[in-house]
């Protein structure tokens, strides 16, 4: 197994750990952040830089591998759902985000089966799909450290820099969910020919 690999398997094993941090009542706070919390920041910020350092070092030395096509993105999502619905299971935002992400994963995972049937066709991913990727981990990371639920700003209850961290949280979720909801869109658009019998 080489290194992009390894380090694709290694964020899949972080997301246990992630999980687990919540159930084993931490004790202490930082800045009024519960260090529960930081501790999961911490994890999901390290398994996203081995998201960016697999690809880039898989391209640089040519060591793209189908191992590596395969379980890249999937190791994606499961990092990306478990933190979503731990924070829905914290209370930090509503279950309708989430619902969202998942759904039009299932959406764009088929068409994708169904392109790599269809000859190898590639749909390629649109700016709306970086936008989201970008968007989901700045709005997970901030969501973390939000001791606000979604939108709490608006109800005047948050002080000093935690009601910026609020308002940038809640705005970067809103962002994430439009372009979740986009570049499925797009997925469904550039593919539809793909659901059309020859």
């Amino acid at each position: 197994m080489n290194l992009p690999n390894k380090l694709t398997v290694l964020r899949i094993l972080l997301v246990p750990i992630m999980v687990i941090i919540p159930y084993l009542n931490i004790p202490g706070e930082f800045l009024q952040i519960p260090i529960s919390f930081l501790l999961m920041d911490l994890i999901f910020i390290i398994a996203s830089i081995t998201d960016q350092l697999d690809g880039a070092i898989a391209r640089k030395r040519n060591l793209i591998t189908t191992f590596g096509k395969f379980l890249d993105p999937i190791a994606d999502k499961i990092l990306v759902l478990a933190a979503f619905i731990i924070l829905v299971e914290q209370g930090r935002i509503p279950g309708w985000i989430p619902i969202i992400v998942i759904f039009r994963e299932f959406v764009v995972s088929g068409y994708r089966l169904i392109a790599v049937g269809n000859e190898g066709k590639v749909i390629a991913a649109s700016i709306w799909g970086k936008l989201k990727t970008v968007t989901q981990m700045i709005a997970i990371i901030l969501a973390f450290i939000d001791i606000g639920t979604f939108f709490e700003f608006t109800k005047g209850t948050l002080s000093s820099w935690h009601l910026v961290i609020n308002v940038v949280t809640s705005i970067m979720m809103v962002i994430s969910v439009i372009a979740t909801i986009f570049s499925g869109y797009d997925y469904i658009k550039d593919g539809k020919d793909l659901l059309k019998n020859n």
